[in-house]
């Protein structure tokens, strides 16, 4: 017998459609997870992280906006290793700035310091970059997210932050992100749906119960 990997398909202007995953948690922990779930990404859900239908009264509109941050993936490179970096697909999460602003460095030109920090620990923040955002280059060689197991984590406040090999169904990643690290959207207020574009900050997204 084949064993498949869990899906995501985001309905047109409708929920998120979860098909065989076992792992769902928030920042309190384990949820308890259904072989078939419909997880709110509008926002307005009384039920958060499920769907309760909030997405028809509130107009929720899943197409994706114009004035978005470029889908494009910039490469940093220093004298051990080649930082990649699309803000395109970036949840603002802060791992990179908050973990080594010796090489995040918010408000300088070029902003990313591939030198800034010794290896092991660019790699480490790397690994932790919930969105899939930034990745790595040794020698020419580029490095692929490690391996998880296939979980969604419903963040305090924040977007769903998918692990593992969870197939999103019909949707285009950006360019070089991680398809098995990436963050949704489910304040309804990204431009760049389904992915998280850190728009929960700027309308104060809230979910008290997660």
């Amino acid at each position: 017998m084949t064993e498949t990997n869990p899906t995501i398909t985001p309905v047109a202007n409708g929920p998120y459609l979860i098909d065989g995953l076992s792992i769902l948690h928030n920042s309190h922990g384990a949820l308890e997870a259904k072989a078939k779930m419909a997880l709110c990404r509008c926002g307005a859900s009384s039920n958060k992280p499920f769907c309760d239908g909030a997405h028809a009264a509130a107009g929720f509109s899943s197409e994706k906006l114009v004035g978005g941050t470029a889908n494009r993936r910039d490469s940093y490179s220093g004298k051990h290793v080649t930082i990649h970096d699309n803000r395109g697909v970036c949840s603002h999460a802060g791992v990179c700035t908050d973990g080594l602003a010796s090489v995040w460095r918010m408000g300088q030109e070029p902003w990313i310091d591939p030198d800034g920090a010794g290896v092991e620990k660019v790699i480490d923040v790397i690994n932790r970059c919930p969105s899939g955002a930034l990745s790595y280059s040794v020698r020419g060689t580029e490095h692929p997210s490690p391996p998880r197991d296939p979980a969604i984590l419903v963040s305090k406040n924040g977007p769903y932050v998918v692990t593992g090999k969870t197939e999103l169904v019909g949707e285009e990643f950006g360019e070089g992100a991680s398809k098995q690290q990436y963050t949704l959207c489910r304040c309804g207020a990204s431009k760049n749906k389904p992915f998280c574009d850190g728009a929960h900050w700027g309308i104060e997204f809230s979910d008290e119960t997660n």
